[in-house]
């Protein structure tokens, strides 16, 4: 039988995306859709509200989340509507597929108690290519060590709401792991008026928003003579949404635990 699907935050450029991946992807059965209570598309077909063929399901309020039965839950919402479908999970001990980004530190907290209970795979980028960059990038860090400056160049379109995005703020963690710094100490988010030299135990964050770029990431490692520049760019966001069904059929079937995509991909085979 194929696994039972649910998606919160379907009215969303990502929600209409999962509704489409999940269509594509055969282990996989759409079983609910959910929107913000009294949002936009409930009590349409999930599938036409993403502009695909009719699926049978319509978009239900997240407020009935709790009357329906799923296998996994695929969150691409907000921090307060993700952590309220937390909760059912739990109750229904259903796995969750978290794309939501954001979260404050007491969310995040119940999000890794609840792995104690349930699979739950949580990335702020669900795209294979950039999985793969961050093994790159941890890998350059590792090898220019304090020769370079590093600078992390991120492009998200108009409508994003959190900046750095989620998957520049991995990038950063990645890069000060593989160059024993501390992010928390050493991220600077923005330059304005006379900054002094730069302090190259820095780590940089350089934001752009606007139109409509579906997301870029560039690493910039520059040093005295040469700079290398590793770039992963995003065209359309069935990337991240086939992702994210993937790591559905993967976590449908995984122990209790707190995974990303390097387990969902078999990066870490020690995981």
């Amino acid at each position: 039988m194929p696994i039972r699907v649910a998606i919160n935050g379907v009215a969303g450029r990502m929600g209409r995306e999962l509704v489409v991946a999940c269509q594509r992807n055969e282990a996989l059965a759409l079983a609910a859709a959910f929107g913000s209570p009294g949002g936009a598309g409930v009590g349409m077909d999930a599938g036409r509200l993403a502009g695909a063929d009719e699926c049978g399901v319509d978009v239900r309020s997240s407020a009935t989340m709790g009357d329906v039965d799923f296998d996994v839950l695929v969150d691409f919402s907000l921090p307060e509507p993700s952590i309220a479908a937390l909760r059912v999970c739990l109750e229904k001990r259903s796995a969750m597929v978290i794309g939501t980004t954001g979260y404050s530190a007491d969310q995040q907290n119940e999000i890794d108690a609840a792995a104690d209970t349930i699979g739950i795979v949580q990335a702020p980028n669900y795209s294979a290519g950039i999985n793969l960059t961050l093994d790159l990038l941890r890998t350059a860090a590792k090898a220019l060590g304090d020769s370079v400056d590093i600078e992390v160049i991120e492009a998200h379109h108009r409508d994003k709401v959190d900046a750095p995005s989620g998957t520049a703020l991995r990038m950063g963690e990645v890069l000060a792991e593989a160059t024993n710094r501390d992010l928390a100490q050493c991220a600077v988010y923005s330059r304005h008026g006379h900054t002094g030299v730069r302090d190259r135990s820095s780590i940089g964050f350089q934001t752009i928003r606007g139109g409509d770029i579906v997301g870029e990431h560039t690493v910039l490692f520059a040093g005295d003579g040469e700079r290398l520049e590793i770039t992963h760019r995003a065209s359309s966001r069935q990337t991240f949404a086939g992702g994210a069904m993937r790591a559905a059929a993967w976590v449908a079937a995984a122990a209790p635990g707190h995974y990303g995509m390097s387990e969902v991909l078999g990066l870490n085979q020690s995981g």
